[in-house]
């Protein structure tokens, strides 16, 4: 199993709908994740800061993060959230979210 963690910023004027539409993800959104062995998926906000965990449990990371980018039903949720989002300033160029570094577990 993989875990990844990520950071962006949502925009503040964005807070309450961005709270909103993840009250109520889309299904095939959900199955999507799901079916490219993402679990254990959660959201946290800080202020204006988003810090997101998951887990990966399949043997291809990259190819099933490219099937859920490929995803139309995907890309469709992403019109919709990414213009609530900014990158961090740490973010490399052309990265969205921003991975962080894993600096201890409790197994």
């Amino acid at each position: 199993m993989r875990r990844v963690a990520q950071v962006i910023r949502v925009r503040p004027e964005h807070v309450e709908a961005y709270e909103e539409v993840h009250a109520a993800v889309w299904p095939a959104v959900l199955e999507r994740l799901r079916r490219q062995h993402v679990t254990n998926y959660s959201i946290f906000r800080h202020g204006d800061l988003l810090f997101s965990y998951f887990e990966y449990v399949g043997d291809d990371y990259e190819a099933d993060m490219a099937a859920i980018a490929a995803d139309p039903e995907s890309q469709r949720w992403w019109t919709v959230t990414d213009p609530m989002q900014q990158p961090v300033p740490e973010a490399a160029e052309g990265e969205w979210w921003h991975p962080i570094p894993e600096v201890f577990h409790l197994a």
